[in-house]
């Protein structure tokens, strides 16, 4: 059976503690996504991490080790999950996934972050273990072009996916991210 997971960003602390808004695992085209994986008989986890806000590695790979990442899993990061799950895998050499999906992948390339939690060498040989597709918008914020054009740098093989109109993909459904999928 196919599994997808789905690692949520970071939001600022407000947001994450403002009642009216969803977590940050149920928030954007995180719930439609679910939904159609279901409807294809496939199974869906989208993880809720501890203080996103304030992300410390790791416990975000705590949470993540609890998983059974597989040839059959699909990993999907929005923005500094995407960042995260470069560095699980570059540091987990081991795991083989079946396909890691990029959403506005975010390295933290301006320093905002507290935490060490981008410092590590991103591993050059990971699209010779799974397909590595990364999602980018030209009209998403600078740090997300910086992260991308370091990865297109750094791992040889990946695909690109360039859009022009939906900045950090924040809508409520993703039918580009079900076709790769």
């Amino acid at each position: 059976m196919k599994q997808v997971i789905l690692i949520h960003g970071a939001p600022y602390e407000n947001e994450f503690y403002d009642p009216s808004r969803p977590s940050p695992s149920n928030a954007n085209w995180f719930p439609w996504l679910q939904k159609q994986v279901a409807l294809k008989d496939g199974l869906s986890q989208a993880l809720e991490f501890p203080k996103p806000y304030d992300p410390v590695y790791e416990n975000w790979a705590r949470v993540l080790e609890q998983m059974q990442i597989g040839e059959e899993t699909i990993l999907i990061g929005h923005s500094c999950g995407g960042g995260f799950l470069l560095r699980f895998l570059s540091e987990n050499a081991s795991l083989k996934p079946k396909r890691v999906v990029l959403v506005a992948p975010w390295l933290d390339p301006d320093h905002e972050l507290t935490t060490d939690f981008f410092t590590f060498e991103i591993d050059s040989e990971l699209a010779t273990r799974t397909d590595i597709h990364v999602f980018i918008s030209s009209d998403d914020d600078a740090p997300m072009q910086k992260t991308v054009e370091t990865l297109r740098e750094k791992i040889p093989g990946i695909i690109i996916h360039q859009f022009t109109d939906k900045e950090h993909f924040n809508q409520k459904d993703f039918p580009e991210l079900l076709e790769i999928i």
